[in-house]
């Protein structure tokens, strides 16, 4: 016995973009907060002649110049761990791209930081759209992004920035848009030999 079964067309391709809210910024909070906790105590017991920590003795270091720099940095170590928890709380880049046929519409929607433009939304009929680009940097900085590439020249990135996706992962979300909106996909690959 033999089934028929239809194929339902899809009309709508939906990706979710992580910003700031990845497991690296959970360390990266982490480390500089105790480090910066351990650096602003130990400049303030210099200053105090105070031991607060029980391996070391406040009697080791000067308050000028050594006690000083130690506070510095630990008050910035702090302002800086905050930062980064501050732009995880609030997603900061995270959003998504939506390929709507059904609409003939691409929206890319990404958050920003507080203030008048919080939020971005682009928004693009699919025949506005000249091509997708796929940018490919090998090297110590590697750099694997996809760009939406409109018929005006301007370029819009598809992909998260700051961890690069593996090869297989960005060529598979660029070949599925390309065969999706029936436009031109090109490679632009460079090689750092340096």
């Amino acid at each position: 016995m033999e089934k028929s079964i239809k194929k339902k067309d899809i009309n709508t391709i939906f990706w979710l973009i992580p910003g700031y809210r990845r497991f690296s910024n959970v360390i990266w909070f982490s480390l500089l907060i105790i480090a910066g906790a351990g650096f602003l105590l130990r400049g303030i017991a210099s200053y105090f002649n105070l031991s607060f920590q029980p391996f070391f003795s406040a009697f080791e270091i000067n308050y000028i110049p050594q006690g000083i720099i130690m506070t510095f940095y630990g008050t910035l170590a702090i302002i800086l761990g905050f930062f980064i928890f501050f732009g995880f709380f609030i997603d900061v880049g995270g959003g998504s791209n939506e390929f709507n046929k059904k609409n003939n519409l691409i929206r890319i929607i990404r958050n920003g930081w507080p203030g008048k433009n919080r939020s971005i939304l682009l928004t693009y009929a699919i025949s506005e759209i000249e091509k997708i680009e796929v940018f490919i940097r090998e090297g110590l900085n590697p750099q694997r992004i996809i760009y939406l590439v409109t018929k005006d020249g301007r370029k819009l990135p598809l992909t998260p920035i700051g961890q690069p996706m593996t090869l297989s992962e960005i060529e598979d979300k660029a070949f599925r848009i390309t065969r999706f909106l029936r436009i031109t996909l090109v490679f632009d690959i460079k090689y750092n030999t340096q």
